[in-house]
């Protein structure tokens, strides 16, 4: 027996389309979308502040077109589109089904809102201490209140700030009974959860290797074949585009992560045990997954309004694009001084943009006074001047900053048709000492953390870029023959009478990377456990750092993760407070695993197929 549970968003803004694609591309029982972002957060906060829905509206177009078949079908629906106003988004979804003739039970879940409580505002990232009054704090909210609604006999369950997993994993402690202590099971529904939440990400899009990815225009969403035991398959419906595979599957794993230990409010998956193995076409085995006890807090993400701040993008041509930037500069502060802004940011990019960021608690300022500003200096600057934005006003800009609490000082709540349910979680069980890597799986060691260095206000600087004429390399997924993905030992560098070719990093490797918070998440990973074994010797914390200079002053930590044959780094304020203050042309660092990739590297040509040294 399995629970199938789909995904039909991956952040506010997905295809429209894709609820009635995965409600009639095949069996489902469980319905899922996610949302909310740190930064959706924001724009609710602004949305609501403007008088609109503080949750995604966008959600009901979906439901419009699914909830008559969802009811015949016994398809349950849990979405976490009700953001800021899960209450308000449960009656809205009460008036769309009187419209359509429709009586199901609509349950939401409130309690992560802490806005205007008492709050130890310290940084859970930098340790420094929050000043400001904070426009929206959200806790981070498990998967039992949405068990608790299911099994309540809810047919849609709308929540607020819940984690992405929980979507997963409630449906699954509905369906399983799982207690607190069914600690493996519960970590490998976080998960499958982690892997689905994302989209098409799990499904070919975004993938390093996209040539290898079929129909990518018209790719199907994921779903997760959820089992009792916590192991899931992970797949699509049969004639979507896309691909899933061992390769697909492992991006998405490495996205957006720390540390081996994945803390949750249920449970801490331990993402050095998962093992993957193909299951078939377009279906991917996620088994062994062991779990921890949750930490005592939970996470609180708390954004607060920082100001206002404008961009204006010239365009350098020619020759001398350095000593152009200077002239722009100088002619651009001789009008209205650097001074004048809280933060300035400037980025010359190899490809000529020269890209002006200011930043200032006065609104005028940021606006107009700095746009036009750079208009006058049209006339009177480089030659071949023009530029990209139109002078403009400034926009006001929030600031993320992550607390955390004890998970005691949170109670979520639980209403099904505006009746509050009955709900106590049970206790969980008392977080032990971290277990030693050793007694869970036979891997390789975790330990390299780099040395803290001043972390600066600048963005990634120049990458050495490779030949790109270097003929493209085939990297189709192996498992062995067991099915699993085991351990291999870092390798030292090749040997000085090993043959080497100088080739892209990506030839032999894939990466993705994103944002969480501040800091940015980069997970690199390869398709065999010879690759991973040169991979985990050559690219070091200093290597990464020569690669992507700059990246020097930031403290990087990384985190080989051999099971799956990736190793993951964490660029600690790279992307300053977040995605919606970061200056960065790149704010949520979505291309950094790119950039990686087209850089050189010596490679030992045994591990380079199709490349022919003669």
């Amino acid at each position: 027996m399995v629970l199938r549970i789909a995904n039909c968003s991956g952040f506010y803004g997905d295809r429209l389309s894709a609820a009635r694609e995965m409600v009639e591309g095949g069996p489902i029982d469980v319905l899922t979308g996610d949302w909310l972002a740190e930064l959706t957060m924001l724009i609710l906060a602004g949305n609501r502040l403007k008088g609109r829905p503080g949750y995604a509206p966008t959600f009901l177009r979906q439901l419009e077109e699914v909830l008559g078949t969802c009811l015949d079908r016994g398809i349950k629906i849990v979405t976490n589109a009700g953001g800021l106003d899960p209450a308000g988004c449960a009656r809205a979804v009460h008036e769309l089904a009187g419209r359509l003739g429709l009586s199901p039970s609509v349950a939401h879940v409130t309690g992560d809102d802490l806005t205007g409580r008492p709050l130890d505002l310290v940084n859970a990232d930098t340790g420094e201490r929050l000043e400001a009054t904070p426009l929206t704090a959200n806790a981070y909210l498990g998967g039992r209140p949405i068990a608790a609604a299911l099994s309540a006999g809810a047919d849609v369950v709308v929540t607020g700030r819940v984690t992405d997993a929980a979507l997963v994993t409630g449906p699954g402690i509905w369906r399983y009974g799982w207690g607190p202590d069914d600690l493996d099971p519960l970590a490998g529904s976080v998960v499958a959860g982690h892997v689905i939440e994302c989209g098409c990400q799990a499904t070919g899009g975004n993938y390093a290797f996209f040539q290898d990815v079929p129909d990518l225009a018209h790719c199907g969403f994921p779903l997760a074949e959820l089992r009792a035991d916590g192991s899931s398959v992970i797949t699509k419906h049969p004639g979507t585009g896309g691909l899933v595979s061992v390769g697909t599957v492992t991006a998405q794993l490495v996205y957006e992560l720390g540390g081996p230990r994945y803390l949750g409010p249920d449970v801490t998956a331990r993402f050095d045990t998962i093992r993957l193995s193909d299951d078939g076409p377009d279906r991917v085995l996620i088994s062994g997954v062991r779990g921890e006890p949750p930490p005592g807090t939970l996470k609180v993400a708390v954004n607060y309004l920082g100001g206002y701040r404008n961009t204006m993008t010239l365009v350098l041509t020619g020759l001398d694009l350095p000593a152009k930037a200077r002239v722009a500069e100088e002619a651009l502060w001789a009008r209205i001084p650097r001074e004048s802004f809280d933060e300035v940011d400037v980025t010359l990019t190899d490809s000529g943009l020269l890209r002006i960021t200011v930043m200032s608690a006065d609104e005028r300022t940021a606006g107009r006074a700095f746009s036009s500003a750079v208009v006058e200096t049209g006339l009177a600057s480089y030659p071949g001047f023009y530029g990209l934005t139109p002078p403009g006003n400034a926009s006001a800009y929030g600031v993320y900053w992550p607390v955390l609490v004890p998970a005691s000082d949170v109670r979520a709540r639980v209403f099904v048709d505006g009746e509050e349910l009955p709900f106590t979680p049970p206790e969980t069980p008392a977080t032990p000492e971290p277990a030693d890597l050793a007694d869970l799986a036979d891997l390789a060691d975790l330990a390299d953390l780099a040395d803290l260095a001043e972390t600066p206000a600048t963005s990634v600087a120049s990458v050495a870029r490779a030949d790109p004429a270097t003929p493209a390399v085939s990297l189709a997924p192996t498992v062995s023959a067991a099915g699993g993905a085991h351990a291999a030992s870092p390798a030292a560098e090749p040997a000085g009478d090993t043959e080497t070719v100088r080739i892209p990093l990506g030839r032999v490797a894939g990466a993705r990377s994103g944002d969480k918070g501040g800091n940015a998440n980069l997970g690199v990973w390869a398709d065999t456990h010879e690759r991973y074994a040169w991979l985990a010797g050559h690219l070091t914390v200093e290597r990464l750092k020569e690669l992507l200079p700059g990246l020097a002053p930031y403290r990087i930590d990384r985190h080989p993760l051999p099971n799956v044959n990736a190793l993951n780094f964490v660029v600690h304020g790279l992307l300053g407070r977040g995605v919606a203050a970061s200056p960065r042309m790149d704010p949520q660092a979505k291309a950094l695993g790119e950039e990686l990739r087209a850089c050189s590297a010596d490679v030992p040509v045994t591990l380079v197929r199709g490349h022919n040294p003669g």
